[in-house]
């Protein structure tokens, strides 16, 4: 054994003595405020007992690993509808009393007295469905959790599914403690650990997690305006298989250092056209009042969402398909206090109930959209009677396009139409008083100020990024001004009613 390994031994032996003693500290009164560390745990556990669960794909006749199982807050919920829970916890007191609530209620459930961290934990590989962890990767170092996952991989069936839950930032419950080992971490540190995760079978096939959904849970938003509470949803999938679109924005349009340059010459908050200013001039045409709720469809990293909440007093929803985006925002949210939630979803398959949002709100994202028609149907559906939607995008001059812009938009992956075309597709959707205005003379402003400013601060441009990076914002503005320039390219903004 070399030098390296015997200290990451004896930190793991450290972490897990102080883990196992803070938990024994705090699972004297097994009830549901000592597992969640709030006084107000009851009413909390009302609200996102149903959230969380919502958010897995079906377990009925399923067989679920629940890790850190704790006294059964999900066991006897999973248990309803799974062939086998296997309920694991690795403090005796806490998974007896687990069986002692649902052991005689449901005969499917096999009770564990085990650390997930231990080499002597057994589970068959391609043997679970579904791995369900909620709040469990926060009481382990980094190395454990890299384990763990590389481990939980090789337990599940091709197709099958784990959800982890986790506090990120920091504490959220109020129990006073007299020691915290827990890792408060950013959550793209567990989105980098899913995402470079394989895993090989015995024929050799490899193996990744897929990332279905990302968010945050909504009854911490609404109770306590903290979007810290962080979920994931992952797919095991063989690595042959294109993830498409999603990866196209995060690893080529919308990379890390990507936006940040993008918000650089937005500003801050934003990386769509005009920035803030734009964002307050169309926001205040929607007329919203406090308590509404709004969706912004490709939130981006969430500056006009913030605005709304904090300026208005609404509950704003934001979506987008870049994992990247949804990441920069959740973290420019925290301290923020305002209640604003974060998704990673695809506008295109995403359900809501009919009749959910006040507003539907939108900068600069449907251009990425190939079927507007469909999209726009189910704007109508969620939309509540009376409800408004605003959407900013691209759009090109009727005929033709050019060859160099027909190039560019197919390099782009966009769907450009008319600004005409685009408000009588509102319509055929069923929205009333559509609104469809060409505001290129507006992008052309925007675009000069934006590329005038870039400009004029190249030396602290530079100081932060790249000589690529300011040729790519400089020569992509200048693009954008000829297009618009020719009377090509064009910017539009609609409003409509349901």
């Amino acid at each position: 054994m070399d030098t390296i390994t015997v200290v990451e031994n004896v930190f793991g032996e450290v972490e897990r003595k102080v883990q196992k003693s803070y938990w024994e500290e705090h699972s004297k009164d097994l009830t549901v405020e000592s597992m969640m560390l709030d006084s107000r745990a009851k009413d909390l556990d009302k609200e996102e007992r149903p959230e969380v669960l919502a958010i897995l794909p079906s377990y009925a006749g399923k067989t679920v690993l629940e890790l850190g199982a704790g006294i059964g807050r999900f066991t006897g919920e999973l248990a309803k509808e799974a062939g086998h829970v296997i309920a694991l916890d690795f403090i005796d007191s806490v998974i007896k009393k687990n069986e002692e609530i649902n052991g005689d209620i449901y005969k499917n459930i096999t009770f564990m007295c085990a650390d997930v961290t231990s080499p002597e934990l057994k589970i068959e590989d391609n043997s679970i469905d579904i791995v369900f962890s909620n709040w469990l990767l926060m009481y382990l170092n980094d190395e454990e959790v890299e384990k763990l996952i590389g481990r939980i991989v090789k337990w599940l069936k091709p197709g099958g599914h784990i959800f982890i839950r986790e506090s990120c930032f920091h504490q959220s419950g109020d129990s006073k403690r007299k020691v915290n080992p827990t890792h408060y971490r950013e959550p793209r540190f567990y989105t980098k650990v899913f995402k470079e995760c394989h895993s090989y079978d015995q024929e050799g096939n490899s193996f990744e997690l897929s990332l279905v959904t990302s968010k945050c849970i909504g009854a911490y938003v609404k109770s306590k305006k903290n979007q810290n509470q962080i979920c994931w949803l992952w797919e095991k999938v063989k690595c042959t298989e294109d993830k498409g679109f999603q990866r196209f924005l995060d690893n080529v349009q919308y990379k890390s250092t990507g936006i940040l340059r993008y918000e650089r010459v937005f500003g801050e908050g934003y990386v769509s056209t005009g920035g803030f200013e734009t964002t307050k001039e169309f926001v205040d045409k929607l007329d919203l009042k406090a308590g509404q709720k709004v969706l912004d469809v490709g939130c981006g990293i969430g500056g006009g969402d913030f605005y709304m909440a904090e300026t208005y007093d609404v509950h704003v929803l934001g979506i987008d398909l870049s994992i990247n985006m949804v990441s920069f925002a959740i973290e420019r949210a925290i301290g923020r206090s305002c209640s604003v939630e974060f998704e990673v979803a695809d506008c295109t398959t995403k359900e809501y109930a009919e009749n959910t949002f006040d507003v539907i709100y939108s900068r600069d994202t449907i251009l990425h959209i190939q079927d507007k028609p469909a999209l726009f149907r189910n704007f109508f559906k969620w939309l509540k009677p009376g409800g408004k939607v605003l959407i900013s995008d691209y759009c090109r001059s009727p005929g033709t396009p050019s060859e160099e812009f027909a190039a560019y938009i197919k390099q782009r992956g966009y769907d450009l139409h008319d600004v005409k075309t685009y408000g009588k597709m509102l319509e055929d959707a069923g929205f009333h008083d559509v609104v469809a205005e060409d505001r290129t003379d507006q992008f052309l402003r925007v675009l000069e100020r934006e590329l005038g400013e870039t400009e004029k601060n190249k030396e602290a441009f530079l100081a932060d990024f790249t000589q690529e990076d300011y040729d790519d914002i400089v020569n992509g503005w200048s693009a954008k001004l000829k297009r618009s320039s020719a009377g090509e390219q064009k910017w539009g903004l609609f409003i409509a009613t349901k």
